[in-house]
């Protein structure tokens, strides 16, 4: 299995906590080694969206070690079923996920939010991976465009910037304390994954896609991290 949703692993722990400086070095040093790909294409915003939305670039996969958890919507995540984890395009959305190197297609639901790794832009459920034939090499360069909405309409959700992820409290408040004098609303989420507690610092509201795009690109020129556009649930 790909997916052990390598954008969840953060800052080491470093020897001596608190100082930003250091936390933020070391964030960029994963940031660099990690999963990283080159800079991504900017996806396609239709008029209707989320119907229409087009975008390419790197499928991943999960599944046991996430099945029965309660995705982001609030269902219990079943890697049997048609759906996968998208960080931006509301829940509801129904995706085609095509192949771009076997041309396969799949159908999917957006349930989930991620996948959090630069450079990846679905995550999928372990059924779609197979429909795909990608569990073996456990990436996939795909092909995804929304072709129907099955959520509730005005319901999409805030869209945010995660600047950074830290497994030390310590340097999360640093950042965040940093950031408050750009930022009017600047927050730590706390969230329990299989490696361990890990607090994100995010940043926003923003009003559009592009708007967070492009405080996600000052980010990370002005403190070499590895910013993400996500998109709340309401």
């Amino acid at each position: 299995m790909s997916s052990n949703r390598c954008g969840h692993v953060s800052a080491q722990n470093p020897s001596t906590v608190g100082h930003l400086a250091l936390a933020v070095f070391l964030f960029a040093a994963w940031a660099l080694g990690g999963c990283a790909g080159g800079p991504p294409e900017r996806a396609k915003y239709a008029a209707r969206y989320p119907v229409g939305y087009v975008d390419r670039g790197v499928a991943s996969w999960y599944g046991p070690g996430f099945h029965g958890r309660t995705t982001a919507n609030g269902e219990r995540y079943d890697m049997y079923k048609l759906t996968a984890a998208h960080r931006t395009l509301p829940m509801g959305s129904v995706v085609q996920v095509r192949s771009l190197t076997n041309g396969r297609r799949v159908t999917v639901r957006i349930n989930d939010r991620g996948p959090f790794a630069k450079g990846r832009i679905i995550d999928l459920s372990l059924a779609a991976a197979k429909a795909l034939r990608m569990t073996g090499k456990g990436t996939e360069h795909v092909e995804i465009k929304v072709v129907a909405y099955r959520g509730r309409r005005g319901a999409f959700g805030s869209l945010r910037v995660q600047v950074a992820s830290f497994a030390v409290k310590v340097n999360a408040r640093a950042l965040a304390g940093r950031l408050r004098g750009e930022y009017q609303s600047v927050h730590i989420h706390v969230v329990e994954l299989n490696s361990g507690r890990r607090y994100r610092v995010v940043v926003g509201p923003f009003t559009s896609e592009r708007q967070a795009e492009a405080a996600a690109d000052r980010l990370a020129v002005e403190l070499g991290v590895e910013p993400l556009v996500v998109r709340e649930v309401s």
